[in-house]
C-alpha cells in the first residue's frame, strides 16, 4: 500500500509517500480500507519531533473507511462495514482519566495517512450515515476532544454561555457546533475578522477580535461572565479565568500559545472557578458524540480536501493557522 511514512523529523518536506507492506489483521483486529483521513495539530508536533515517537511511523489520528479484513475473535464487525475510527487506544474502563498505557493513534502506532490501517476492532464504530467520507474522517480526534471538554468535564447545560478561544481550528469549530446544539449561547475569539464572520454564520452569538480590542473586557461586557470556557492556548489561562462568572468552569488542553502558565490564586479561589484538564476521550465519550451527531443537522467544517500525496501542502496550511475547519487527505 501507499502511505505517508515519517523516517525523520523536520519540516513538511519530510512527509514522503512510500510503498509499505499491507497491514495484517491480528487477533481482535480489523483492517480498514481508508476513504479519508484528516489532520490535527498533533500531526505537526509529531513531524517536528515535539511529540516524540519511534520512527518510522505513519502519522494520522483521524480516519473513516470500509472494513476489508476481520481478524480472529472479532464479533460485531464484518467485512464491508462502513466505519469511523476512534483514535483513543487503550483508554480503559474508567471515565475520570485514561488508564496507564493510553496512547493516541498515529504515533507510536501507525496511523491514518495511508490506504489501509490495522486497528483493534473495538476502535471502529458505524460511520454516521448522513456524513460524507470526508466529514466523517474530520470528526474523531477534534470532535471527541470538544465533546469531552464541554459535556463530560464542564457538564454544559442549556442556557449557559460558552467562551471558545481561537475559533478556526478543528476543536473550536466542533465546540461551537456542540454548544449550540446543546442550547448554549456562544462567544468566540480570533485575531481574524474573517474567521469571526465565518463563526457567526455557524451560529456564534458574539465574536471578539483579541488583536484589536481588550478581549477580556469585551467578553465580560457581552456576557457578564461566561459559564464555561474552552482554552487550548495555554498562555491565556489567567485572562480566561477573568472572563468567567462565579462558579465558572474552564476546560484546558494543548498549549498552542505556550506551555508555561502563571496564575494569581484569588481570581480562581474566591469565585470558585474550576480548571479542568482534559485530553481526547473515552469510548463512552465517543459513543455520546456519535449519538449527538446523528441527532443533529450540523456537519464538520472542512477547510480543504487534498490527495494523500499532497500532505506537505496540507501541513503547511495547518501550521500557518490560516485554515478554518479541518484539512482532509484522501488516499
Amino acid at each position: 500500500m501507499q502511505a505517508i511514512q515519517l523516517t525523520e523529523t523536520g519540516g513538511p518536506d519530510v512527509l514522503a509517500i512510500r510503498d509499505v507492506p499491507d497491514p495484517v489483521a491480528g487477533p481482535g483486529d480489523v483492517v480498514v480500507e481508508l476513504r479519508a483521513a484528516a489532520l490535527n495539530r498533533r500531526d505537526i508536533f509529531l513531524r517536528k519531533g515535539v511529540a516524540p515517537s519511534p520512527l518510522p511511523v505513519i502519522p494520522g489520528s483521524d480516519g473513516a473507511g470500509v472494513v476489508r479484513t476481520v481478524g480472529a475473535g472479532v464479533s460485531g464487525v464484518t467485512e464491508g462495514d462502513e466505519v469511523i475510527i476512534l483514535p483513543s487506544l487503550g483508554w480503559g474502563d474508567g471515565e475520570a482519566a485514561p488508564a496507564p498505557g493510553f496512547r493516541i493513534l498515529g504515533g507510536p502506532d501507525d496511523g491514518t495517512y495511508a490506504e489501509l490501517i490495522a486497528i483493534p476492532a473495538e476502535n471502529v464504530y458505524p460511520k454516521p450515515a448522513r456524513l460524507s467520507w470526508e466529514q466523517a474522517a474530520a470528526l474523531p480526534l477534534a470532535g471527541l476532544t470538544a465533546w469531552r471538554a464541554l459535556m463530560s468535564r464542564c457538564r454544559l447545560v442549556a442556557g449557559e454561555t460558552v467562551l471558545i478561544l481561537g475559533i478556526g481550528g478543528g476543536v473550536a469549530t466542533f465546540a461551537l457546533h456542540l454548544a449550540k446544539a446543546a442550547g448554549a449561547r456562544v462567544i468566540v475569539t480570533s485575531s481574524s475578522d474573517e474567521k469571526l464572520a465565518r463563526a457567526a454564520e455557524l451560529g456564534a452569538d458574539f465574536g471578539v477580535n483579541y488583536a484589536s480590542e481588550d478581549w477580556v473586557a469585551r467578553v465580560k461586557e457581552l456576557t457578564g461572565g461566561a459559564d464555561v470556557a474552552i482554552d487550548s492556548v495555554g498562555s491565556t489561562w489567567a485572562d480566561t479565568v477573568n472572563c468567567l462568572a462565579p462558579g465558572g468552569r474552564m476546560a484546558v488542553f494543548g498549549g498552542t500559545g505556550g506551555g508555561k502558565v502563571e496564575l494569581m490564586v484569588r481570581p480562581v479561589t474566591a469565585p470558585q472557578i474550576s480548571i479542568l484538564g482534559t485530553t481526547m476521550g473515552s469510548p463512552r465519550d465517543f459513543a455520546g458524540l456519535l449519538t449527538a451527531v446523528e441527532a443533529s443537522d450540523w456537519v464538520p467544517v472542512i477547510d480543504s480536501v487534498r490527495p494523500l500525496a499532497e500532505a506537505v501542502d496540507a501541513h503547511e496550511r495547518e501550521e500557518t493557522g490560516a485554515h478554518f475547519g479541518k484539512l482532509v487527505l484522501v488516499p
